[in-house]
């Protein structure tokens, strides 16, 4: 997705913004609306997923180490008597394109699916992806792939998915023009050192070894057949 160029004969202001663009133009309304008719649409194809609240925020934070592209949070909202969860879309996200927007919805979709059929799809807070994920996550269009340090996280749009999905996404391409820069990475300060890391699986049995070692590969557990993975907070 591109972003409108500006003109070189048009300096930019301190705040680098263009002076020959309107300046009280900015909204979200149009790509709120995109985001809540795609998660509209999953609903119609999928009626297990619950109805939620979509909002668009930072998806990087004080040391945070990487971008979050979205989030499924149970009960977070009240309407009513009614409770709703939350659908976070970063507003980092929103530099990728309309086909990764809706991956990032669909997985999220995979989420409330597992909340709504009370099924544990993640440990670690909400790090580790299990094998109940990725098959939720198929079920919705997606091709969930292994990563070491995830589970079964990081997914891929099925190409018949986003045929199925194809007003979706031009509504998406129409609506994605804006997007919001990560925060600065931040360091503690803290020095290395060589003692390694703590690594957990869904057990959770707990080990001890080193980064070099962990980088190496995945390292599974004998009882839970998951993968032992940093803790919050290591490596």
């Amino acid at each position: 997705m591109s972003t409108p160029a500006v003109a070189p004969s048009a300096p930019l202001t301190p705040t680098c913004q263009n002076p020959a663009y309107p300046q009280n133009d900015v909204t979200m309304v149009g790509l709120l609306a995109a985001l809540e008719a795609a998660w509209a649409a999953i609903r119609g194809r999928h009626s297990e997923v619950p109805a939620a609240v979509l909002v668009v925020a930072s998806g990087t934070g004080a040391g945070a180490g990487q971008t979050k592209w979205g989030h499924f949070a149970s009960m977070r909202w009240q309407r009513g008597t009614d409770r709703l969860p939350e659908v976070l879309v970063s507003g980092e996200g929103l530099a990728r394109s309309p086909g990764e927007v809706l991956t990032t919805l669909l997985h999220e979709a995979a989420h409330g699916l597992a909340d709504a059929r009370t099924i544990q799809d993640t440990s670690r807070q909400g790090r580790w992806h299990n094998k109940r994920f990725a098959a939720l996550a198929t079920e919705l269009g997606l091709d969930p792939r292994m990563d070491p340090r995830l589970g079964w996280s990081p997914c891929t749009l099925r190409p018949s998915t986003a045929e199925e999905y194809r007003p979706i996404l031009d509504q998406l391409a129409a609506a994605l023009s804006t997007w919001r820069h990560a925060e600065p990475a931040r360091t503690s300060g803290r020095a290395k050192t060589s003692n390694g890391v703590s690594c957990t699986c869904e057990c959770p049995r707990k080990i001890r070894v080193s980064l070099s070692v962990l980088e190496a590969g995945p390292i599974l557990c004998g009882v839970c057949d998951a993968a032992f993975n940093p803790e919050q907070g290591d490596a």
